[in-house]
């Protein structure tokens, strides 16, 4: 049985771990997911966790290198229960909006790939606007609200406060000619009025139910104002 009180939240993680044709690894971001992941449970949230193929998403490399740990990964590396949740994340054709309050979308480079276009991701994204429930997305997983439409059939970001992973960001990271499309460009080609801060710096728009922030230091405080819509 559910406590009826307790909020449940989806979390959606990519399956998609090659970083276009460079021969490199890449998938969720670690601070990503760990961030928020966290901030909710201490919420009393119970997360769900889902990726389009189920089972163990993969990680980004990078990530998990020494110089991108953060208080949130440590605990996640001591953690065997939120190993094991990650390691069997539910297939996302087998979760129903109905069943959550709000749904959100860690980062990493390997959403840019599987999800823009995953139909099940983009049913399930209309499913909670139409219901009129919060929508999260960090850094580049915003990208999976581009093909997102509202029920009078515009693009969902178009006219909304939205933000995510910049062109300079990408430079910097130096993967702009990799990625399959610039999300900064995207969001402002499907009508996004789009802003936001300095590079690496911590940003989050709020549009009605729609949440979003730029890049990973921007992790927890997405999740933060995802929560306080609930």
């Amino acid at each position: 049985m559910h406590d009826h009180n307790t909020q449940r939240i989806l979390m959606v993680l990519t399956s998609h771990d090659e970083l276009g044709d460079t021969g490199k690894k890449t998938g969720f971001w670690l601070e990503e997911f760990a961030a928020p992941y966290y901030l909710l449970k201490d919420a009393g949230v119970e997360v769900t966790l889902a990726s389009p193929k189920g089972g163990q998403p993969p990680l980004d490399p990078k990530s998990d290198e020494p110089d991108n740990q953060t208080d949130m990964t440590r605990r996640f590396k001591s953690d065997p229960a939120a190993q094991k949740a990650l390691a069997n994340t539910t297939k996302l054709a087998d979760v129903s909006a109905e069943d959550f309050d709000a749904v959100f979308y860690p980062g990493g480079h390997g959403p840019m790939w599987d999800l823009p276009t995953n139909k099940t991701s983009i049913a399930l994204i209309e499913a909670f606007v139409k219901a009129d429930k919060p929508v999260g997305a960090v850094c580049h997983a915003p990208a999976v609200l581009v093909n997102v439409r509202r029920g009078d059939g515009e693009y969902l970001v178009k006219g909304k406060q939205v933000t995510g992973f910049t062109n300079d960001e990408e430079d910097a990271v130096g993967l702009s000619d990799v990625v399959p499309f610039l999300l900064e460009d995207k969001l402002k080609e499907r009508g996004g009025v789009y802003s936001k801060a300095g590079t690496f710096e911590p940003f989050v728009k709020v549009d009605g139910k729609l949440v979003t922030g730029q890049n990973p230091p921007s992790s927890a405080p997405t999740a933060e104002a995802l929560l306080k819509l609930l």
